[in-house]
């Protein structure tokens, strides 16, 4: 029944039918957010300890190389 729920929204909001994964797919992603996380988490880290932002963002950018999308891994920046 979850499977069915999940394909009729996927068919409601987005027009298109569910994409099933498989064990390792989902495994994959899982290892990939932490790997960004744990980037974030560096990056955030060094701008607390008052390091040029250009030098954290680089070392985000480094750290995210193949992981995320955009030049700071999949996170968008306002400022």
């Amino acid at each position: 029944m979850k499977k069915s729920l999940v394909t009729l929204l996927c068919v409601a909001v987005f027009g298109l039918p569910a994409i099933a994964h498989t064990p390792q797919q989902i495994q994959e992603d899982i290892t990939r957010h932490r790997a960004m996380a744990a980037a974030h988490e560096a990056a955030a880290q060094c701008l607390e300890s008052g390091r040029e932002k250009s030098v954290c963002h680089q070392q985000l950018q480094a750290a995210c190389r193949g992981l995320g999308i955009g030049r700071y891994c999949g996170m968008r920046h306002v400022h």
